[in-house]
């Protein structure tokens, strides 16, 4: 699948949407998702246009994955979720309930999650 730049994670990237800014550095971008599952809920997202995991894996330079998992972890502990735990989610792919086609995670905590909760509609 290509990358569509018309994709409302583009759309933020570039401005054109206004966003809740949790964490920006050179090559990320995390904000507060619009609809919540959870009282904590942040989306991370690389700024290069990666379509999914499978993508950023496949394309990603070794720095720029392991600074983006690096941070996901530093963006939790820095919202407090390490205490209690929390859950990190990509969803890849139409079959798997991806709904944006950028490649991001999940960060979800803030309360107890249930098993098998919240597999869909991310």
């Amino acid at each position: 699948m290509a990358y569509d730049d018309e994709n409302i994670f583009a759309k933020i990237l570039r401005g054109e949407i206004p966003n809740a800014t949790v964490f920006e550095d050179e090559s990320i971008l995390a904000f507060n998702d619009i609809a919540p599952k959870t009282p904590i809920h942040v989306l991370v997202i690389p700024k290069r246009p990666y379509v999914d995991m499978d993508d950023f894996s496949a394309n990603g330079t070794a720095e720029e994955i392991g600074n983006f998992f690096k941070k996901v972890g530093e963006i939790a502990r820095n919202l407090g979720l390490d205490e209690n735990g929390y859950r990190v989610v990509s969803n890849n792919g139409p079959n798997a309930g991806q709904l944006v086609p950028h490649f991001h995670v999940h960060i979800m905590g803030g309360q107890k999650i249930k098993e098998g909760s919240m597999a869909r509609g991310m």
